[in-house]
């Protein structure tokens, strides 16, 4: 009914009911029509590919694949306005083998991403001779066909044109006999040493590196031949610096450092030759190691442990801080991987978690920044860490990790091997602690949030730590008298500060974005929130009505 006719219709109405001796009541006005959606909002077009890929995971589709196979990622922003995104040999039904190593691809808009192909075309020289000539020293023989893995590089824009991607390279045979690393083949000693090298480039966009050598090995506080492992049940690591996952950071004052490890003892940070890249002093050789034997000191460690499970350093600057962050991922990558973070005013540390611990040595550190979960009716995520950190130039902070379908998902075989690339967009609390959004990037127009569109339901996750256990949402109701009338919070109040774009319900803050729901059908965009709360717990949430 247009207004004229209910102009009408209400006139007539009104005169029928004083002929007939009724109420002389003023009529009851209508209900006010919603509000008219913003046009960009309404022009909003959400990324369409699809995150269960295995219909397009041959080889020859691979420009399809956009954030498929991703896993350990790596971004730079770099002079030509792209993103390039460089990552560990992984793929589904490993499709990738014999194509090169350190897989790459680009964008403009962190939503849309071109497959580059392979940066490394094959294991370089130095790695089997840096290897080998290590195994001499130890009177070992040589192995003449090691065994490699390609893992977790690191890329950064170091300005004047130039770029360097520090990679690791893991050697999979046994420090004894130098056998492949098969449960057959067990000769009661730990499996090689990994190498961290490095490449430089001008080209990014061609793909094109130059391969500059070798930076660091694996190191030992043990002596050179105190390699034996009783039995493949014995976690007494051979190795204090395991050297993959290498992150690289040149700070405010012009020094270029690099730290790495997983697993073992650790993250060593290492001082790094501004000009060369490599090691500002001659590491000693690798065994009986101090922290002044080159291979870097210690700046975190979970617990006492030769094998810990924590990996994956990401180490960054945030100037508007004036904090040193290191993100870390926790547990084994299959389910339970998660991410912490812990800060310093110096990049020497120590780092200290939101919770007061101190990474060097507590066993657990807080916030958890990203954990397994999963919103309603969608199967959702788990082995989501291994994260990379980055921002635009103009202050918006990024996180970029892996995340795997659950195991047994109907219908998909292998389901916990579909690895896709996450990208989201961070907000910093008013604390400076890093909250990673809880749906990922699909460039939503930044609209300003109005207080009216809380109103309605949510879906709200208790991101805190749960080990192995993917966390899931419960109803939370925003009603427009202030109050909650479901959920875990009901009874409580809410309010909004509209200029700092954060809701505070039950007096926990959560910091609000607009994001896209990548779990609807379509999917359209909507409302976002994350939180550190009291007893630093998380929570994630997102509108759903």
């Amino acid at each position: 009914m247009n207004r004229h006719h209910y102009l009408h219709w209400l006139l007539s109405g009104t005169l029928l009911l004083a002929a007939c001796g009724g109420s002389n009541d003023e009529p009851t006005p209508p209900k006010p029509e919603p509000p008219v959606e913003n046009a960009e909002l309404a022009a909003y077009k959400a990324p369409a590919y699809p995150d269960n890929y295995t219909a397009i995971t041959p080889w020859g589709m691979r420009s399809q694949w956009n954030l498929s196979n991703v896993h350990d990622p790596t971004v730079m922003r770099a002079d030509d306005g792209y993103y390039y995104m460089y990552q560990t040999d992984a793929s589904y039904g490993n499709v990738h083998e014999g194509h090169g190593h350190f897989h790459a691809r680009r964008s403009k808009n962190l939503v849309d991403w071109q497959y580059l192909g392979g940066t490394m075309p094959e294991a370089p020289a130095w790695v089997k001779d840096s290897l080998n000539a290590i195994r001499g020293r130890m009177n070992l023989e040589p192995i003449d066909n090691p065994r490699y893995g390609y893992w977790a590089p690191v890329a950064r824009n170091i300005g004047g044109g130039k770029y360097r991607l520090y990679y690791s390279i893991v050697v999979d045979n046994y420090i004894r006999t130098g056998a492949a690393n098969t449960a057959q083949n067990f000769d009661n000693s730990w499996t090689e040493r990994a190498f961290i090298g490095l490449m430089e480039s001008t080209d990014p966009a061609g793909n094109q590196w130059v391969d500059k050598g070798y930076v660091v090995c694996s190191s030992t506080d043990k002596g050179k031949n105190d390699y034996d492992r009783p039995d493949t049940g014995n976690w007494e690591g051979y190795f204090k610096y395991n050297a993959i996952d290498p992150t690289y950071l040149i700070n405010p004052e012009g020094e270029h450092w690099l730290a790495y490890g997983s697993w073992h003892s650790g993250f060593a940070l290492l001082q790094l030759d501004p000009v060369s890249g490599k090691p500002l002093q001659q590491p000693d050789e690798p065994w009986n190691i101090t922290d002044e034997s080159g291979y870097g000191i210690k700046i975190a460690s979970r617990g006492n442990s030769r094998w810990q499970g924590s990996e994956a350093p990401e180490l960054i600057y945030n100037e508007a801080t004036g904090y040193y962050y290191l993100f870390m991922a926790y547990d084994g990558l299959d389910i339970p991987y998660n991410t912490r973070v812990a800060r310093s005013r110096t990049i020497t540390g120590p780092y200290y978690g939101m919770d007061g611990s101190n990474a060097l040595s507590a066993q657990e550190v807080l916030p958890v920044v990203t954990h397994p979960y999963k919103f309603n009716d969608n199967v959702g995520w788990v082995g989501f860490s291994h994260c990379c950190i980055f921002n635009d130039g103009a202050g918006n902070w990024y996180y970029a990790s892996q995340a795997r379908f659950p195991s047994d998902v109907p219908g998909i075989n292998a389901s916990n091997a579909i690895m896709m690339g996450h990208v989201r967009a961070i907000r910093w609390t008013s604390d400076g602690w890093p909250l990673v959004m809880s749906e990922r990037y699909g460039d939503v127009p930044k609209v300003t949030i109005t207080k009216e569109e809380l109103i309605g339901d949510w879906q709200h996750i208790d991101m805190s730590y749960s080990y192995g256990r993917q966390k899931t949402a419960t109803i939370m109701t925003l009603a427009d008298n202030g109050k909650v009338t479901t959920g875990t919070w009901a009874g409580s109040s809410w309010s909004y500060d509209a200029a700092t774009q954060v809701l505070t319900v039950n007096n926990q803050k959560l910091y609000l974005s607009r994001e896209c729901d990548w779990e609807a059908a379509p999917r359209t965009h909507t409302l976002v929130y994350s939180a550190y709360g009291t007893n630093h717990k998380s929570y994630w949430g997102k509108k759903v009505k």
